[in-house]
């Protein structure tokens, strides 16, 4: 008989560890205490909102302050705190709205960015208080439609009013008394329903702010005026409004306290660390995101906004899709003497 040779055996190759979902910190603890202490310097209650660049004011944040709001009560007097790049006008109105409700008189800290969207809430404010680095802008709405032109990204581009003016008014200064009708040229390149949407999205925006304003201003001459001046009198959407233009075009804004400002800049850090990037590249194609987008804190509660989903890359439309969204309002709380973080149902 032959001795037969074993067969080798074969080894499978490891599967490569999959890389673990980042969880972001709920520095709640941090967050308070650094509140208290800023109550104690104003001699009255705070509230607090913060985005992170990822992060936007929309709907439901209307629902996440009326949370924090209903645990305060009626208040007299309320210092708010906005660090935000912007998002939807029809949000701000409502959250000034629901302000005006519990509030007699509101006080609108900014020590940085309070821009666009966030300029429209701080309108809502009887006074805005602003640090060394803070800047309101300019609320000129640029809109994406359905019908929007496409980037090279094949995603949908936004199209504002102003951008469409100036080109018709360099069209016709070029071209001079004989020019042809400038929008047969510019409907091969924006849609008329855009064009349409666009100047509708723009009166949206003056009506808006007045409409803000008009909660604590009464003079609505004056109203208008500086609704028109924020919506067109400003070449780009990002002009940085600083405090002695703020004050210039009439509204009621002065120096933020030195002391309170560096308090709301520890506050800025720690939220800031709290939506830091949490997102796992499972490849060059898969990924997870679990960042928190928007905070809005108070005395005894904080509600906060966290993504939780997959992001995957179609190659054939050239653009990432999120799948298996998850994401959720969650609220921390103390409860018995230990931190307790659930789900905040927004529905």
């Amino acid at each position: 008989m032959f001795n037969r040779k074993p067969e080798p055996k074969v080894v499978e190759p490891k599967a490569a560890p999959k890389p673990t979902v980042q969880a972001p910190p709920i520095l709640y603890e941090r967050t308070q205490k650094v509140i208290a202490q800023i109550e104690s310097e104003l001699g009255e209650r705070l509230l607090t909102y913060w985005n992170s660049p990822n992060g936007s004011i929309c709907g439901n944040d209307v629902i996440g302050l009326y949370g924090i709001l209903r645990s305060m009560g009626k208040l007299e007097k309320l210092s708010f705190f906005i660090k935000s790049d912007g998002g939807y006008g029809q949000a701000s109105l409502r959250m000034v709205n629901l302000l005006r409700q519990f509030v007699g008189q509101l006080t609108v800290l900014a020590p940085l960015e309070c821009a666009s969207a966030a300029t429209m809430l701080a309108l809502g404010a009887d006074k805005i208080l602003m640090g060394p680095l803070a800047h309101l802008s300019a609320v000129d709405t640029s809109l994406t439609h359905d019908l929007s032109p496409i980037d090279r990204d094949n995603n949908r581009v936004g199209v504002s009013q102003d951008e469409l003016q100036r080109v018709v008014r360099l069209w016709q200064k070029e071209a001079g008394k004989e020019a042809s009708n400038p929008f047969a040229s510019l409907f091969q390149f924006v849609h008329p329903l855009v064009i349409g949407a666009a100047d509708r999205s723009s009166a949206l925006s003056t009506k808006l702010c007045v409409e803000i304003l008009s909660y604590h201003l009464k003079d609505l001459k004056k109203a208008q005026e500086i609704s028109d001046t924020l919506n067109s009198g400003y070449p780009s959407h990002s002009y940085p409004i600083m405090l002695q233009e703020a004050q210039r075009i009439g509204l009621n804004a002065e120096p933020l306290n030195e002391n309170i400002n560096q308090l709301l800049f520890e506050l800025n850090e720690i939220y800031s660390e709290m939506g830091q990037r949490a997102s796992a590249d499972f490849d060059e194609r898969n990924s997870h995101d679990n960042s928190i987008l928007n905070i809005i804190e108070g005395r005894g509660l904080q509600i906060l906004f966290q993504n939780d989903k997959d992001w995957h890359y179609r190659t054939e439309e050239r653009r990432w899709v999120s799948l298996n969204d998850r994401s959720c309002w969650r609220k921390a709380e103390m409860v018995n003497g230990k931190l307790t973080v659930s789900i905040f149902h927004v529905r």
